[in-house]
């Protein structure tokens, strides 16, 4: 390379001029090391790459790109930028090369520039004439001889007649070796020269660089490539120097003169301002600024930058070219207290603990209130409870922000969000603004003049409020398009057009009803009037959505009282007195009253019997499931047969197990036992799995399975019906038949009831079977 080509670096930076005698000579010779200093394969530092993975997923900085062939998130990216910002390497006609070799005079020079010590450079005419360099680096060769960087009888030993020291490639050992010793380490290396590096190619690492390995591995300078090996005399690539260097840079004070450390005291689109050696400093940003971060390798988002964190800038012309935050904690601490009174002249009395501190403030003073807001002194009331956060960083402590830390105060507004189970409420006052609040408990809520639950308010609701020291104390509902009530529900009108609810104080509240209420019950699926539970004393808790004229238009089931006995055993039924006996399956007796509103179920939950025929299947040793609120019977299942999933078959003890409803059940079965599988001829227990679903039906005396038959959905085009006997003829696979569907319900693709007449020649079908009986005909699709 000839010093010419460095020069054409010069292009990168022609914005920036330097303003002093160290600048103008860095600008020409830092080209030179960057041209120079870095060359070689990237796999020989395939761990310099691999170790700076952290940090990618974040956004990142939109800043024109300093080099054409530095992309975005390379892995040597931030120590490219820093070093280039701060002088010590340039590109040559916008580009970096990174993946070219280090020579050891360029090395050397960049050792120098990182030390900051070119205003010690002389002429060079001490160099011994054995280490031949160019003319350029002379002058650096000769005083890093005399900073003792180099050992010249070790250097002219290792270099052969008529080589050119300068030109030889930098190996990794070398480069530990002159940077460790940069870094005033040499004395730790001397004292780790025999101590293992732990690299499994150790023996190859000279005996001489061993110690200066250890402890560049130990300052994270490097840590070896693949293989857990150091590859001592591996050539160094332009970005595996500078990244080198920058690690380096940690454990030096090399006090670059357009390098500030200080805290951002302002931050707008274009400008940054720092606190730095006692003064201020601004630094204009424009889309040349780098952002990064300490702990990380790749670059982020101006975002990320903060006010009174500490950040390094380099200035390149009054400009930040590189910008690193060095900690994102803010440098201020803080004193908590209450505010006595305001004093003037730019004072506030605080008592702090028991003791009164007075707090001097200047026109830069930032004052809050509670949600950030930005208020004036004197909007601050006696006994407020406050924080104010001083500067550290100044010596003079000055009082940077003054935030309330509790809010008292009258607002109207609309309510954002309910949440009744945390016990507050966001409002959206009129000014845009939204607190989010606690309720005092004892917080008086209303809908114009009656009294109402924090539940019961209703996102969109118009209110007026008042918070006392950050709590809600009163709220009054002005305007509302829908509201809520609770209570439990007591009473159904006849016809469907009415309710009763009492209040949790104990008020009664009657109601319209909607023509078509919106009902919610968990675990019902699609629940209508029916499916409420009125009663005096174990009614439904219900949640009553009302609109503006009052009218219930949905209703929402909380809670409900009711209780199960499942496999109870009928003792007895008085007719006359609709009195039920039963035995719980543990043998303990219960005593129920049947009314006009008790539901029944034969078989299936959609087989709906009237109290008569109830009355009639009641007898002795019925075993049937009772769901009740107290004493009264709200429903009953008569119980023949069991739906659930397959256990296991215990031959020995002629049981089947089966699992329903997350419980197992042990069930005999009779010597005459049917198993039914669809499609199947003749099944035994081998074809039941663990898992499968199945039905397993009863005897008349409910006391034995007669029938296991396996629950099984499949699909078959419909080939004819024949609605006056039952019947659908089917084909599929070549295969046709008819299928008795007497048993069956049937519904249409969107699960409405249709009836069998009501499926046609080519319609598509899925038949649910139990065993060989159809209990469900679906359409799932029609040619017509």
């Amino acid at each position: 390379m000839t010093r010419r080509t460095f020069l054409k670096g010069e292009n990168w930076m022609a914005s920036f001029k330097r303003s002093s005698r160290r600048n103008a000579h860095r600008a020409v010779s830092a080209m030179l090391v960057t041209a120079m200093c870095f060359s070689g394969g990237a796999a020989v530092f395939a761990d310099e790459m691999s170790s700076t993975s952290t940090g990618t997923s974040q956004t990142i900085s939109s800043t024109t790109s300093l080099f054409s062939d530095v992309a975005n998130a390379f892995w040597a990216e931030k120590h490219i930028y820093k070093l280039a910002a701060e002088g010590i390497i340039l590109g040559d006609a916008g580009k970096f090369r990174p993946g070219d070799v280090v020579t050891q005079q360029e090395a050397i020079t960049m050792a120098i520039r990182l030390m900051n010590l070119e205003s010690q450079l002389g002429n060079g005419s001490k160099v011994p004439a054995d280490l031949k360099v160019g003319n350029y680096f002379k002058p650096y060769l000769e005083l890093a001889l005399s900073k003792n960087l180099l050992d010249k009888n070790e250097e002219i030993a290792a270099t052969a007649d008529k080589e050119s020291w300068g030109e030889k490639k930098a190996t990794r050992e070398w480069v530990a070796k002159i940077l460790v010793r940069a870094l005033g380490k040499d004395a730790e290396a001397k004292a780790s020269a025999t101590l293992s590096t732990g690299f499994a190619d150790q023996s190859s690492i000279s005996v001489n660089a061993r110690g200066y390995v250890n402890v560049a591995v130990q300052l994270k300078i490097t840590t070896g490539v693949e293989g857990k090996k150091f590859d001592p005399q591996g050539k160094v690539t332009r970005a595996q120097m500078a990244a080198f260097l920058s690690r380096g840079s940690e454990y030096i004070s090399a006090n670059y003169e357009n390098a500030y450390e200080g805290i951002v005291t302002n931050l707008t689109g274009d400008r940054l301002t720092l606190y730095a050696n006692g003064q201020t400093k601004t630094f204009a940003l424009d889309n040349r600024t780098a952002y990064f971060a300490k702990d990380s390798e790749v670059k982020i988002n101006k975002s990320q930058l903060k006010l009174y964190t500490k950040v390094l800038a380099v200035d390149k012309a009054g400009s930040a070219a590189y910008v690193e935050i060095i900690d994102p904690a803010e440098q201020l601490d803080s004193v908590e207290g209450t505010m006595l009174r305001i004093l003037g002249d730019n004072r506030l009395l605080l008592l702090v603990g028991n003791e009164p501190e007075t707090i001097v403030y200047d026109d830069s003073t930032v004052f809050l209130d509670q949600s950030g807001k930005a208020i004036k002194p004197a909007n601050l009331q006696p006994d407020t409870k406050m924080v104010v956060k001083r500067e550290t960083y100044s010596g003079q402590h000055r009082p940077i922000i003054i935030q309330s830390t509790v809010l008292s105060k009258n607002g109207t507004g609309v309510i954002e969000a309910v949440y009744a189970d945390g016990n507050t409420v966001t409002i959206k006052d009129q000014d845009g603004t939204t607190g989010k609040y606690e309720v005092d408990k004892n917080a008086l809520l209303q809908y114009q003049n009656q009294l109402m639950s924090l539940s019961e308010l209703q996102k969109g609701a118009a209110v007026q409020y008042t918070v006392k020291n950050s709590v809600l104390v009163s709220l009054k509902v002005t305007g509302s398009t829908e509201r809520a009530l609770e209570g439990t529900l007591l009473e159904i009108g006849t016809d469907a057009n009415m309710l009763t609810i009492k209040r949790s104080g104990g008020a009664l509240e009657t109601r319209l009803l909607d023509d078509k209420p919106v009902i919610k019950i968990a675990g019902i699926a699609n629940p209508g009037i029916d499916d409420l539970i009125a009663d005096l004393n174990n009614g439904d808790q219900v949640k009553l959505t009302l609109n503006s004229t009052d009218v219930v238009t949905g209703i929402e089931v909380l809670g409900r009282n009711v209780k199960h006995l499942k496999q109870a055993t009928v003792v007895s039924y008085d007719t006359k007195l609709q009195a039920l006996m039963v035995m719980d399956s543990e043998g303990k007796p219960h005593a129920f009253t049947l009314d006009d509103k008790t539901e029944a179920y034969y078989d299936s939950d959609y087989d709906d019997l009237d109290l008569d025929e109830l009355e009639d299947l009641l007898t002795k040793n019925r075993i049937v499931n009772i769901a009740y609120l107290g004493d009264r019977v709200v429903s009953v299942q008569v119980i023949y047969k069991y739906v659930g999933k397959f256990v296991e078959a215990d031959t020995s003890n002629k049981e089947i197990v089966i699992e329903v409803e997350g419980e197992l059940l042990r069930l005999p079965y009779n010597s005459s036992l049917d198993m039914e599988i669809s499609g199947k001829s003749k099944p035994t227990f081998n074809d039941f799995s663990k898992g499968d679903p199945v039905v397993a039906v009863l005897d008349s005396r409910q006391d034995k399975v007669e029938l296991l038959g396996l629950r099984i959905s499949k699909q078959f085009e419909v080939a004819y019906v024949n609605a006056s006997s039952d019947r659908i003829g089917i084909s599929k696979d070549n295969f046709s038949n008819y299928i008795y569907v007497k048993d069956a319900r049937f519904l249409d693709n969107n699960g409405n009831v249709i009836k069998l007449s009501d499926l046609h020649e080519g319609d598509t079908i899925s038949i649910d079977f139990e065993g060989l009986t159809a209990v469900k005909v679906k359409r799932v699709n029609s040619p017509r």
